[in-house]
């Protein structure tokens, strides 16, 4: 099923979550809802799980009004960052939950949970409680539950926010694989760039309610429509000129230690070994400071001391039309 939502608009009091927000998801894509805390993200998801109301705009499933629909009627699966399992109930029976308010059939209940426990990676836990679980295994269950119903839709709240770095990567793996397999249309809120960029087929950057840009991973990194989804992509250094501000990428400044046609002069300032490469604080002639990324292989990486005198190539910085604010 594909989703859109058109001029889309909420306020909290004199709070503007949301303004004029329009979005699509195509059906059976993994796509990011991606921005800061508080630019209305997990508002917006809210608002089409119909658990926030609007007060403008349409959200449409297929081409289909469901605006004011009630939550129970919109055929969505929702999984919360903090998972909402029953503690009292086994992980079976949360998984099963949605089916037996439906009035499933016991054999399908069965059969069903049965499947889910197997999807997820989790068979043979389901007479565990919650509270035996890690929270991997925990996120799992929630995920389990939100398809059990065989949703249309599946919304996620930033499913990996609780987690530790090294589950988060492997629950990523394991989310992508099973969007894979299930070809269910998914919207996916976070505020971790990687994860959007790592999983997602479309990512929507928002901030302070507002689109800033909507597109596949690659066009919103190579492309990006302004400083603030540039910089939420991944780190770039300002380097101002008069009137005029332009932003290079760490892995976009190429180093040499003797001078070329229209490099710019800089000395080392700071050398941090970060393994698979060295990351280089850099001031300019002119007193700014750039950050670089230089591969442990690269022929001049030898050569990068504090005080070094380096010369740099920095055409491929990104320069915006009236340089708005990163």
């Amino acid at each position: 099923m594909s989703l859109r939502v058109e001029n889309v608009s909420k306020r909290f009091g004199g709070f503007e979550a949301l303004r004029e927000v329009t979005a699509e998801v195509p059906r059976g894509s993994l796509t990011a809802l991606l921005g800061p805390s508080g630019c209305g993200k997990t508002t917006l998801l809210r608002a089409i799980a119909g658990l926030e109301t609007v007060d403008s705009g349409r959200i449409l499933f297929e081409g289909r009004d469901i605006t004011h629909l009630a939550p129970g009627a919109r055929d969505v699966g929702f999984v919360f960052q903090n998972y909402a399992l029953f503690p009292h109930l086994s992980v079976a029976d949360n998984i099963a939950f949605p089916l037996r308010v439906r009035k499933a059939a016991r054999s399908t209940i069965a059969a069903r949970t049965k499947e889910l426990l197997a999807l997820v990676h989790l068979d043979g836990y389901g007479a565990r409680r919650p509270f035996q679980l890690s929270g991997g295994q925990r996120q799992r269950v929630a995920l389990a539950r939100a398809l059990a119903a065989e949703p249309r839709i599946l919304l996620l709240d930033e499913p990996f926010g609780a987690l530790d770095a090294n589950v988060r990567k492997a629950l990523r793996r394991e989310l992508r694989a099973l969007h894979d397999q299930t070809a269910i249309t998914t919207l996916l809120v976070t505020h971790d760039a990687g994860e959007a960029m790592e999983l997602a087929d479309n990512i929507v950057v928002m901030r302070d309610g507002v689109v800033q840009q909507a597109g596949p991973p690659r066009s919103l990194y190579n492309t990006p429509a302004n400083p603030f989804v540039l910089n939420f992509l991944g780190d770039a250094s300002a380097i101002h000129a008069e009137s005029a501000v332009a932003y290079v990428r760490p892995n976009d400044i190429r180093i040499e230690t003797a001078p070329f046609p229209s490099a710019r002069e800089a000395r080392v300032e700071r050398v941090a070994d970060l393994g698979d490469h060295f990351e280089l604080s850099l001031r300019l002639d002119d007193g700014q400071v750039v950050i670089a990324n230089l591969r442990q292989a690269s022929p001049v990486a030898p050569s990068m001391r504090e005080g070094t005198r380096v010369y740099l190539d920095l055409t491929r910085a990104y320069a915006f039309e009236g340089a708005p604010s990163a």
